[in-house]
């Protein structure tokens, strides 16, 4: 066996823990959750009443905030944050590089007098100005327009980072140019929610709430991932630098045991486990989950429900406590969305619903004005799926995601709605002028309003639905698990914004005419949704090709991979609407979906290149040098007259002879220029370098099978997933 593989198996089965044991009895959970984040509990102890009062209508109710109160929490923030051991704060923000980015500036500052005083002023909370010019900004600004400012979010709490040798003040922030334009994550996230919340309280007043509270998009994100030894992973160039494994035979088995799933958590991975939930505790991040995913080697967590914007930071901060949390038990955290070929690939669910403090407002309820209520909103949902099909696909699109969409563990990328059956006969109902019966008894008839209470589980899941309702939310499946949740977010709530405008709309003019025909007018815009988008609801199994026939029947979209998905959203439909309601401008949506594109190349050249590297320099010598062994040991035994089998040494000789082909193909396919167009480079990228990285690939893992096993380089897919 290779002196690198043989050292890290050595590694592998000798591990023995160096972190210290935590003692769980000590300190119980309920005591350190939230033990590191300025939150209300914090505020409320050391703000003044009126200054904490003021700022929690700014976080509940959207109130434009007072400088005067920031002075005030600044002051409370910063000696609590030094009473925490802090030296440090950093304004964190989440460009579009999809990943966290901090700047750190340190409290002291000199008094004048050979001393230093601990300052943080309001102006150094409410706004940071960091070096904009190295972030992507598809062509917003060019690059010697350095200026950018990090803004003060104070709808999500600062928290305190633990490092070991000291704490540092993490404020979460949005981050934009010069001229104001969104270069990041939040910033349009933020707008979202302020566009949803204007729509989704003018349909409430219409159903007779006369001050409807603040409207939120909620989200609970599960995140799947997997767990590999660190010696294992610094054997592998390709995991080291791409994420996944560009080359790996099937090993003899795999995941079709099917004993992985939510089976007996491993004593190392569950200590792992144990420190990352603590961690999150620490943070106020609500996690719930913990269990053993389908794939051999992976893992699943998941929190509750948190306002979306929240939620969104507290992902970042969830994978990047797996990641860390991880080195310290001897692993490596994979989040690519499929670091393995042949076993499941890792998903983000992205559960969402929208409601106030008091209400879900995708509960169907137990009256029939609750039920109409929710039939509206949900009938806001289906409009927008369908409208914005393209829209929500591109918005899961990168070179991850293609390797897992549409395959068994994942739904197709063609978008869909799963309602359950139940929910379905209401809406077809509806559609049809009502008065047939449902599932549960009661005449489905809207405009006597006299539905009958909706069960939340009135179906089966559909586990094949990329976007299926599961009780009183949505759950978003084709989140990619590396990815952050803020874009998803962001399309989710400014066309279910849009819809409920619409819909709103339609019940304000016939009200104008008929004021207590408020049934009847929902009826009425029910039928016109489900006429014009009911293709959108599918509830069968969205794995077979009868599916894909059927969705080109009814004109859904099925862009396949992220080269065609990026660019068939940029409509003149989808323009408008994120325009309309002030969350992206033309020219800052036309930006991000450059730089998206530019990702995804500079993603897919990264891995071509890794892939050749890989297969001259690592495989190809070991080939080699198992066909010089066998041609001597053949060239022997021939002189010694025995008989000798040359079957292996031909076959051998013809996959070291295709591998240098196929490389060369690969190498030629790497040197083509894109010449400025993404769209057509991206293309370019998949269906001419991807292929040709496949096709290395192939001969690669047919090698893996015949070259033995002391020669072979790489750390197989045997050892990684079942070498614990």
């Amino acid at each position: 066996m290779s002196i690198s593989r043989l050292n890290a198996i050595a590694a592998v089965t000798n591990y023995r823990a160096t972190a210290p044991a935590l003692d769980f009895s000590k300190t119980p959970a309920s005591e350190i959750f939230g033990a590191n984040v300025f939150d209300d509990r914090v505020m409320q102890a050391r703000l003044p009443k009126g200054v904490y009062q003021a700022l929690g209508r700014t976080i509940d109710q959207g109130e434009k905030l007072d400088v005067s109160v920031a002075d005030e929490v600044a002051v409370a923030m910063r000696d609590w944050a030094i009473e925490k051991g802090a030296t440090h704060y950093a304004h964190v923000f989440y460009p579009l590089t999809g990943l966290t980015a901090e700047k750190h500036d340190g409290f002291l500052e000199p008094d004048g007098k050979g001393g230093a005083l601990a300052e943080f002023s309001a102006k150094q909370l409410i706004r940071g100005e960091p070096d904009a010019s190295s972030f992507p900004s598809g062509g917003i600004r060019a690059t010697f327009e350095a200026r950018g400012y990090t803004a003060w979010d104070v709808t999500s709490p600062a928290y305190i980072l633990e490092n070991p040798n000291g704490t540092t003040l993490c404020i979460p922030t949005a981050f934009c140019s010069w001229t104001g334009e969104a270069l990041d994550k939040k910033t349009p996230l933020l707008r979202s929610m302020q566009a949803l919340n204007a729509q989704a309280r003018r349909l409430l007043s219409i159903f007779g709430h006369e001050h409807p509270d603040r409207v939120y998009s909620t989200a609970g994100c599960e995140q799947e991932y997997f767990l590999v030894d660190r010696n294992f992973f610094f054997a592998r160039p390709d995991l080291i630098s791409a994420g996944r494994t560009l080359f790996g035979a099937k090993p003899p088995k795999g995941q079709e045991m099917e004993d992985q799933y939510f089976g007996a958590i491993p004593e190392r991975v569950l200590a792992f486990m144990l420190e990352v939930e603590r961690e999150l505790y620490k943070l106020g991040v609500p996690v719930k989950t913990r269990h053993n995913e389908v794939a051999p080697g992976q893992y699943e967590l998941a929190p509750v429900f948190e306002n979306a914007n929240v939620a969104a930071d507290h992902q970042y901060l969830t994978m990047t406590v797996l990641q860390r949390v991880a080195q310290k038990y001897g692993m490596t955290c994979l989040l690519h969305e499929k670091p393995f070929a042949g076993i499941n690939g890792s998903g983000k669910h992205l559960n969402w619903s929208l409601g106030t403090k008091r209400m879900n407002l995708l509960e169907p309820g137990d009256t029939p004005h609750e039920n109409m209520q929710f039939l509206a909103f949900c009938a806001a949902v289906i409009r927008a799926v369908d409208r914005h099909a393209t829209l929500l696909r591109a918005s899961i699109a990168h070179a991850g995601n293609d390797h897992r969409l549409g395959a068994n563990e994942a739904p197709p990328a063609i978008l869909s709605i799963f309602l359950g059956e139940q929910l379905t006969e209401v809406f077809e109902s509806i559609a049809k002028g009502g008065g047939s019966k449902a599932r549960a008894p009661g005449l489905l008839t809207v405009g006597v309003d006299t539905l009958p209470p909706l069960p939340k589980d009135a179906g089966d899941r559909n586990r094949t639905s990329p976007f299926a309702f599961t009780g009183n939310k949505f759950e978003f499946r084709a989140v990619g698990s590396s990815q952050s949740v803020a874009g998803p977010l962001v399309i989710l709530n400014t066309i279910v914004a849009d819809s409920l405008d619409y819909i709103a709309g339609e019940l304000e003019a016939a009200k104008a005419k008929t004021p207590k025909a408020l049934g009847a007018a929902v009826q009425k815009v029910i039928q016109k949704i489900m006429k014009k988008h009911g293709r959108i609801i599918y509830n069968g199994d969205g794995y077979t090709a009868a599916w894909q026939k059927e969705a080109a029947k009814r004109g859904l979209p099925n862009a396949r991979h992220t080269a065609e998905a990026i660019p068939a959203c940029q409509t003149k439909e989808n323009e408008d609407v994120l325009a309309k309601h002030g969350v992206l401008t033309v020219r800052e949506f036309h930006s991000r979906n450059e730089i998206y594109l530019e990702k995804y190349i500079k993603d897919v050249m990264i891995e071509a290149r890794l892939a050749f590297e890989i297969a001259k320099t690592m495989i190809f010598p070991a080939a080699v040098e198992y066909q010089k062994r066998l041609a001597d040991t053949s060239q022997v035994l021939k002189q010694m007259g025995q008989k000798h089998c040359t079957t292996v040494l031909k076959e051998l000789c013809g996959l070291v002879a295709e591998l240098q082909t196929r490389n060369e193909a690969l190498r030629k396919a790497i040197a083509h220029e894109g010449n400025g167009d993404a769209a057509r480079h991206a293309l370019y990228c998949r269906n001419r370098i991807v292929p040709a990285m496949d096709a290395v690939r192939d001969v690669v893992d047919q090698l893996e099978g015949i070259v033995s096993d002391d020669l072979w380089p790489l750390p197989t897919y045997q050892e990684m997933l079942f070498i614990k």
